[in-house]
């Protein structure tokens, strides 16, 4: 076992090197406990085992020794597509050569359809199928345990293989036999037309399948994943990729908790070559409005309600001095704290390579303002909040009296000094707003007339020490003069009317200021941080929601349009795409989809004003 952690063999030199394979080149599959990305030319570059925000398995994504599963049949200059089997989550890669052609089939095994539910064992499947000609495929499977510092040991075991790392090990199967070499294993096999092969990854607890069972558990988890989809209510324009973000989202969620990643991915750049490299394998409290609406609104209630519970969980559990954190782990424990590994070289380049996230620790007052929202929703479509639970609101409500006027790290988790952000002052009156809402629709006992007099303090201190001195509209921060995309807020929350001057103003402003046609980015003040960023994607979506809301139907359906051509070609969304439109950041990216989801549901309820769906918001 060769141990890695003194990174020799890493490029210091490797900044702005063009990435084998881009962000965007890429498809995800999962199992609603971890996913894995596929990317184009079939190779497996990246997945995290046992669950999503565990070490990785592979890492090629971030280093040429980070570890990978390729399968590459052998074709003279095929053209290469892929696709997802209609309303799933698998993956198909076809390969199309003139003298052949190849289709692999790429899942995990769906909670409710593994092969051995007895003991629990979870895998990721691999089924190539040579669909013309006779074709020479070599598969090499190279696990890089705990990002890449773990060369695992490699055995031959029970019609397999055995990968053995210091703490995880893992076995890989397939119906063709397997060479194993140094932390590798390998396979070279000439399909005839028709005939099949599979590989079958996962846990050290898999036992050996075979051609049969393989079939039967692909054509089992892709009835799960349709059965799934089937719960939803959206009939609207656009419902292909608006669903296609439901499955996104749905990977992302963790079955067991019912948290949502804000990303699968850790450390993929918002500007390559610099040091913008964020994990976020972790769950945002800011996330949870947007998750409970866009679930609601396709008719997802359980998964509202689960995540509903897992938040409110966290409020429980929560302490007088800091009700409620940025950020937590998937499972609700204590986010990470951030550290880098220097033993990578980082994608295509852009060092540091981080884990764990930093802003766990910020104070961000806009999260009260989003986590109340979402309970609110939960309560107004769901079921009644308890007693406890209202008694941990009161607490909270109390602590945003105590600290709203306080600077913080905002929405974008700036590290400079702390600011006095507009989008924090919002939230902490949607916060208040919210519970008091709540209170009256459930006559829950409040002091309704303290609330309703902080409540009004910070709408006057916005409409008066946040507006620019010259031209009147809303700005980023208490006396300043730029603006910021999280402005986009206020009217989706309902804080100002969508058609007030003031807010037309701001809109405008943002249009002129902060848009590059279809792209918005979040500002363009300094942010304590080296190098640029790309525009970000969860910004072009809430633009457009704000134009439809203002009445302007034709400029939000084109800059809808604009912002669903950033997905790549199987409908994911990254953070953020740079000038050319090319993805960026950690992908796919929940918040994105969500604000797609939200966006394309309104515009359509505009566009057909006689649908009025049974859940509103």
């Amino acid at each position: 076992m060769v141990d890695r952690r003194d990174g020799a063999d890493a490029d210091p030199q490797g900044r702005g090197v063009p990435p084998r394979r881009s962000i965007g080149e890429h498809g995800i599959i999962g199992d609603l406990e971890t996913a894995a990305l596929v990317a184009a030319d079939g190779t497996i570059d990246y997945l995290c085992w046992p669950s999503l925000d565990s070490p990785s398995v592979f890492a090629d994504l971030l280093d040429p020794d980070g570890g990978a599963f390729s399968i590459r049949p052998q074709l003279d200059d095929p053209h290469i597509v892929q696709l997802y089997v209609p309303d799933t989550n698998v993956l198909v890669t076809r390969w199309m050569g003139e003298d052949g052609a190849v289709e692999m089939v790429d899942l995990m095994p769906h909670p409710d359809a593994r092969i051995h539910p007895d003991h629990g064992a979870r895998c990721l499947i691999r089924r190539i199928t040579a669909t013309r000609g006779n074709v020479v495929l070599t598969a090499t499977c190279a696990p890089r345990f705990d990002y890449a510092r773990d060369l695992p040991q490699v055995t031959a075991s029970e019609g397999g293989v055995r990968f053995a790392g210091r703490e995880l090990a893992m076995r890989l199967f397939a119906s063709v036999p397997l060479a194993h070499g140094d932390g590798t294993a390998s396979a070279t096999v000439t399909l005839a037309e028709g005939e099949s092969a599979w590989f079958m990854l996962g846990d050290d607890t898999l036992v050996r399948s075979d051609d049969d069972a393989i079939a039967a558990e692909v054509a089992s988890t892709i009835h799960a994943w349709r059965q799934w989809l089937s719960q939803a209510s959206y009939k609207g324009r656009w419902r292909e990729q608006v669903l296609r973000s439901a499955l996104a989202l749905k990977l992302l969620t963790s079955a067991q908790h019912g948290s949502v990643a804000a990303a699968a991915t850790f450390s993929l750049p918002e500007a390559t070559g610099a040091g913008r490299n964020w994990d976020y394998r972790a769950t945002w409290i800011r996330d949870a409005s947007f998750t409970v609406y866009a679930f609601m609104r396709l008719g997802f209630i359980a998964e509202a309600e689960h995540f509903r519970d897992w938040a409110g969980q966290r409020v429980t559990a929560s302490d007088v001095d800091h009700p409620i954190r940025v950020m937590y782990a998937i499972d609700g424990s204590e986010a990470l704290d951030e550290h880098t590994l220097d033993h990578l070289a980082g994608y295509a380049g852009s060092r540091p390579v981080r884990i764990g996230n930093a802003a766990h620790a910020q104070s961000q007052l806009d999260i009260f303002g989003e986590l109340l929202d979402s309970i609110y929703l939960s309560n107004k479509y769901g079921a009644a909040i308890t007693h406890d639970g209202w008694e941990h609101v009161c607490g909270i409500i109390a602590y945003v009296m105590a600290h709203w006027q306080e600077a913080d790290a905002g929405i974008w988790e700036m590290r400079s000094e702390p600011r006095h952000f507009l989008h924090s002052r919002v939230m902490c009156w949607v916060a208040i707003d919210r519970a008091m809402r709540l209170a009256t629709k459930r006559s829950l006992s409040a002091p309704l007339v303290e609330w309703a007099g902080c409540r009004d303090a910070i709408v006057a201190d916005v409409w008066a020490n946040f507006r620019h001195p010259d031209h009147g509209y809303f700005v980023q921060e208490r006396g300043g003069t730029r603006l910021d995309a999280a402005l986009l807020m206020m009217p989706l929350v309902r804080f100002v009317s969508a058609t007030d001057p003031v807010w037309l103003a701001t809109l405008d402003a943002i249009g002129d200021q902060l848009r590059d046609d279809g792209l918005v980015y979040r500002y363009r003040d300094a942010d304590g941080l080296e190098g640029g960023e790309g525009a970000f994607t969860t910004c072009t979506f809430w633009y457009a929601e704000c134009l439809a809301r203002a009445g302007r139907m034709d400029d939000a359906q084109m800059i809808l349009a604009k912002g669903m051509a950033y997905a790549n070609p199987l409908g994911l969304f990254s953070e953020e795409v740079d000038v050319r439109g090319l993805p960026l950041g950690n992908f796919p990216q929940a918040l994105t989809h969500l604000a797609f989801i939200s966006a394309a549901y309104f515009i359509d309820r505009r566009l057909d004003p006689g649908h009025r769906p049974i859940w509103q918001p």
